[in-house]
């Protein structure tokens, strides 16, 4: 087996900039969106994720409430509310994905 040979340094490594791969362009966007700008873009593109997510989130907040307060029948049922919150989210992403599969398709 030969010994490997001598490694010679190349550039500094720069954390600060992204690495540089052959034919590969590490952002597509010319521009870079901020996080509301991106947020509300996403919103308005399948505005029933964020309502299922509140759902989801007040559902979960109630039902704490609730069990915190010792009344067991409400807390399952706002659990009970939750899942049902979560699955239309999941249902809201799947179908938004699917329309934008559909949409780049054209």
């Amino acid at each position: 087996m030969a010994a490997p040979g001598p490694v010679t340094p190349g550039a500094p490594f720069e954390p600060s900039q992204p690495p540089v791969i052959e034919g590969f362009s590490p952002s597509i966007y010319s521009t870079q969106e901020s996080f509301k700008v991106k947020f509300l873009h996403k919103t308005q593109e399948n505005p029933m994720v964020p309502i299922g997510c509140l759902g989801t989130a007040a559902a979960l907040t109630y039902g704490l409430y609730c069990f915190h307060r010792g009344q067991s029948h409400r807390s399952q049922l706002m659990m009970h509310t939750r899942i049902a919150a979560q699955g239309f989210t999941v249902t809201a992403v799947l179908l938004g994905l699917a329309a934008s599969a559909m949409k780049s398709r054209s």
